[in-house]
């Protein structure tokens, strides 16, 4: 795949694709994707090349030195001091070569290709009882090569070591095409040995000031590693004393060689762990106890700071978890974990601990935590710490540029609170989390980059390196140099071992070919042209079609003067600055189970990820796409292509920490779109669904005529690009609404009638899928609700009669369409029908996920008034409601017992507003079921997007990822999924049916209950 390039990188261009297999990428969209990482620079690239084979990275790194073109190797992108940001050719590891190439179980080694994932490799070696236990908070989207690079440390340091520690060989190419296995000195090649005598020599000859400025904890990662000659550390890169070169690669930041494959180190996994989290009063008392508490052995020692147990406690998925560990209101935790086999050894371990916390002043201020599940959930939470402090909102952000600074562990408390005062004198504050076991804690200054940031910066730098040198520690900890403290390495070890790094980078690579600017002749950290975002930052003014006003806030951090006109956000609501939400930490990479993010999993092109996407409208709102004007943005090609593998999952509005909802982005960015383009006329056919559907109805032998004759849907895929490969949802006549007089429902005045008098009255929201397309299902929700004794009035547009006027819709598919006045138009008619029943205290309960749940989402934000709020706070979905119901013990139906397995599929939508684990509930009410959740992301069908001929493939893709292979494992479940497009992608990819909720309570009735 080639994507065109400019003038200035089209004969690089054009070469790479001609001689390699990889992906060549120079157009001015992908540039821009690339030229930020977690840090706070930015640098547009040359080009970006995705290698699919070792000898694609080899055939470019001989195009890139014969056109002197600076090459840059890149992971996953998640450095957070711009290591992998520059003007050069970046080589994208991450997408193709991520092999684990062996395992060696008796040598507790592995070897595997640097764009391998940290997770993934661990994932592999657990059936061999083994892991890999650099631990990176990362570990999701962390490549190994990456975290070579960057000699990566983890939660776990204090026992395993950092990454220099674990690394037994590197095989790499030199910027000459030298292909070298660096590995132990007595085992070198001659190339390689003559390395090892060039280095040697250096080391020798600074004997001196390796003496007296190499800092000797552990956390030190600023530099080359010259000292593999002469150990100054508390722990040795090697356990018998021995030299390795390969540890002189790990910290280079890609600035010596390419890694081709890595050698690890294994360690066995501990079959057991306990967790004991300590509340302190303060946050000194915490810092303080820090080295009383390593004394017990433990395997990590890690810190939440106020700051982010406040932060945690916003976000949904981490409020429940964080609340379990906290005792009162404390001003610090640090979680102490003990690992190893024996978990009555472990208990004892933890045992101890509260005697300790007692014996330190602070008796029952210990949560213990045996089990394992609720200690995954809290580390789950600690390894998002740096997202949820992202999550702040305002143009202050916490800044990284001294996050890592690492002090002995008895001058930890000293430094912290001096620190602390360093930040007020400045008019700010940081947040602080991370390993205190090793006298490593991430502290963010919160600093408004687009003013006065760059200076505070400098000035707070150069008071904490006064505070690292008083207490003898490294400036670098854990996070390397890159832009960000480059140029503080000449500080930390003085100018003779400085010219010394000079002399390794010039044996190595005298062309200074490999990442140039990067330890050797670094940039001033505050240089402002390489920042993300510079004095005098500015985006488009831009009038957005939702309210995004809640991003248009001032974080109480920084100072409280109000934002200067034209300094960033648009002005009427903040949509550019809820997309710069994005720190693009990566967090959006993971594969595990969830749903964020879907099409990059098929894809693993960044230009497809919620990061990519967010990246792609940030630089286009700001004028930073090359090629591209700011005031084209919103209805530009680069900024559709980014976007148009978004399904809308909503994934990311629960699982990005940082609160990056690009659902609601691509609506808006939609809407600006079709305003300039106008709408196709599948647009029309599709968005309009719901206004013709009744006349439709009439006549289903003529509606369904296209999946009957092959040829027309041939041309249904040629003029509307709806894919003939797929079955179109079946018209019928015998829809909901034709029957609904004889449903037994009551009216608008009986169901209010019934509310007043404290009886069982409930208001069902038919949509036009259920309502049109599976009446199955909205007859078996009325005979669940009917059997349990409510009065159940249905939602029309028309008089007080029980279910006559108008069918009402949410409007969704105008939104979907970018027509946003017709659904604004849909939304108030609804409010009007809904509010006086929700203001009356009844329950509006929808059957469709991504119908009802625009109620408690997008109607928030279309300026709709109060009404729409107060809808929002009765709106629930079936199974919400029932299990709601059920709770309080006003649901109790009697049904027959279960006759098969279940299988539950949660929609997109029911995972993003937690409300997948009500339908768990309510099936277990069926007696001896034990319904089961398939792990899954998205189902790939997302409305229309499935039934789409360009994205068939890629519809596919996501189905087969997990969903379809479980639904095809279990031939004899019953397949529960509540949304209608999950519902036909299932019928399509596996020939099963899968039901609604409703069908399967209903089909275990076993009696109606007395009526109310």
């Amino acid at each position: 795949m080639q994507r065109a390039a400019g003038p200035e990188g089209a004969a690089l261009a054009e070469r790479l694709a001609a001689e390699t297999e990889g992906e060549v990428l120079f157009d001015g969209g992908s540039r821009a994707r690339y030229a930020t990482d977690a840090s706070i620079y930015q640098a547009v690239p040359v080009g970006v090349f995705v290698p699919r084979t070792p000898r694609d990275v080899e055939t470019a790194l001989q195009i890139a030195r014969e056109t002197r073109t600076p090459l840059l190797a890149r992971g996953g992108g998640t450095s957070q001091c711009g290591q992998t940001t520059g003007t050069a050719l970046v080589i994208d590891h991450s997408k193709h070569l991520r092999r684990v190439l062996a395992v060696d179980p008796r040598a507790g080694t592995a070897v595997v290709e640097p764009g391998l994932v940290l997770d993934h490799l661990n994932a592999e070696l657990k059936r061999d009882g083994l892991w890999y236990p650099v631990d990176v908070s990362t570990s999701a989207q962390a490549t190994l090569g990456g975290m070579a690079g960057n000699n990566s440390c983890g939660s776990r340091s204090i026992a395993y070591g950092n990454m220099v520690h674990n690394v037994r060989a590197i095989d790499a190419w030199l910027a000459d095409g030298s292909a070298l296995r660096f590995g132990p000195v007595a085992g070198l090649g001659p190339r390689e040995r003559a390395i090892a005598d060039a280095v040697r020599g250096l080391a020798e000859r600074h004997r001196a000031e390796i003496e007296a400025h190499w800092p000797t904890v552990m956390r030190r990662v600023a530099g080359y590693n010259l000292d593999i000659f002469h150990p100054r550390s508390e722990r040795p890169y090697t356990d018998d004393g021995s030299v390795n070169l390969a540890h002189l690669l790990v910290g280079a930041e890609g600035t010596l060689a390419l890694y081709r494959s890595l050698t690890l180190a294994l360690s066995p996994l501990p079959r057991a762990k306990v967790l004991g989290v300590v509340n302190f009063p303060s946050f000194h008392a915490a810092m303080d106890s820090a080295r009383h508490l390593v004394t017990l052995g433990p395997s990590a020692v890690e810190l939440v700071d106020r700051t982010m147990i406040e932060l945690a406690r916003r976000n949904p998925a981490f409020r429940p978890v964080i609340e379990t560990a906290l005792i009162g209101e404390p001003e610090a935790i640090l979680l102490v974990e003990f690992s190893g086999d024996a978990r009555d050894g472990l208990r004892a371990q933890l045992r101890r601990l509260v005697e300790l916390v007692g014996e330190l002043g602070l008796p029952g201020q210990v949560v213990e935590m045996p089990d394992e599940g609720p200690q995954k959930a809290l580390w789950e939470v600690r390894k998002a710490g740096l997202n949820i402090m992202m999550s702040l909102k305002g143009d202050g952000k916490p800044v990284s540029f001294i996050e890592d600074c690492a002090v002995p562990l008895e001058h930890l408390a000293e430094y912290t609170d001096a620190l602390t005062e360093v930040f007020r004198r400045h008019g700010t504050r940081g947040t602080w989390y991370a390993h205190a076991s090793v006298g490593t804690l991430h502290v963010r200054p919160i600093l408004d980059m687009r003013r006065d940031g760059a200076a505070k910066m400098r000035a707070i730098a150069e008071e904490a390196a006064a505070l690292v040198r008083r207490y003898r520690g490294a400036f670098s900890g854990e996070h390397g140099d890159g832009l960000c403290r480059g140029e503080w390495i000449r500080w930390q070890f003085g100018p003779a071992l400085d010219e010394a790094f000079r002399a390794i980078k010039q044996q190595l690579d005298p062309a200074g070919l490999l990442n140039p600017g990067k330890i050797v002749d670094p940039p001033k950290m505050d240089d402002a042209r390489l920042f993300r975002f510079p004095p005098g930052y500015r985006t488009i003014p831009l009038r957005p079609v939702f309210d995004w006003s809640a991003w248009n806030v001032q974080n109480d951090a920084v100072t409280e003067a109000t934002t200067p006109p034209g300094t960033g956000g648009d002005p009427t609501g903040g949509f550019a600055k809820a997309v710069e939400m994005c720190n693009n930490n990566g967090h959006c990479r993971k594969f595990d189970a969830g749903t964020m993010c879907p099409s990059y999993r098929v894809t693993r092109d960044e230009q497809h990820l919620t990061r990519g996407r967010a990246n792609t409208l940030r630089l286009a709102l700001s004028g930073g796409i090359p090629g591209l004007r700011a005031e084209d943005a919103m209805s530009s090609d680069v900024v559709r292509e980014a976007l148009d593998l978004c399904v809308g999952c909503k994934g990311c509005r629960r699982d990005c920490p940082t609160g990056v909802d690009m659902a609601k982005m691509k609506l808006e960015f939609t809407a600006h779109d079709k305003a300039r383009h106008g709408h196709t006329l599948k647009d029309r056919l599709i968005a309009h669904l719901p206004d013709y559907a009744r006349w439709a109805a009439r006549v289903p032998a003529l509606m369904n005529l296209r999946d009957r004759v092959p040829a027309l849907a041939r041309l249904s895929e040629r003029w509307l690009g709806l894919s003939a490969q797929r079955r179109l949802p079946r018209w019928r006549r015998d829809t909901f609404w034709a029957g609904a007089a004889a449903r037994g429902l009551a009216t608008r005045a009986q169901v209010l009638a019934a509310q007043r008098a404290g009886q069982r009255a409930v208001v069902l929201f038919v949509d036009t899928f259920n309502g049109h397309f599976e009446t199955e299902n909205v007859q078996d929700a009325l005979a669940v609700l009917q059997a349990a004794g409510y009065r159940v009035h249905v939602a029309h547009g028309g008089g007080d009669a029980a279910a006559s006027g108008p069918a009402l819709c949410c409007g969704r598919t105008h939104l979907a369409a970018g027509m946003t006045r017709q659904a604004e138009a849909r939304a108030r008619a609804l409010l009007a029908a809904l509010q006086p029943l929700a203001d009356a205290g009844l329950s509006i309960v929808g059957l469709e996920p991504s119908c009802l749940l625009s109620l408690r989402d997008e109607y928030l934000v279309m300026g709709l008034g109060d009404a729409a709020q107060r809808v929002a706070e009765r709106a629930l979905l079936f199974e919400e409601f029932l299990a709601r119901e059920a709770a309080a013990g006003r649901f109790a139906p009697r049904l027959r017992g279960a006759q098969a397995p279940i299988l539950v599929h949660g929609h997109c939508h029911q995972k993003a507003f937690a409300a997948v684990s009500p339908v768990l509930e309510v099936l277990r009410l069926i007696p001896g079921a034990a319904p089961t959740l398939i792990e899954s992301s998205c189902c790939g069908m997302a409305g229309s997007f499935g039934y789409e001929a360009a994205h068939q493939a890629v519809s596919m893709g996501m189905a087969e990822a997990a969903l379809l292979p479980a639904v095809r494992a279990a031939p004899d479940a019953i397949i529960v999924a509540d949304g209608t497009s999950c519902r036909h992608q299932i019928a399509d990819g596996a020939g099963r049916e899968a039901v609604h909720v409703a069908r399967v309570l209903a089909q275990h009735l076993e009696a109606a209950a007395p009526r109310a």
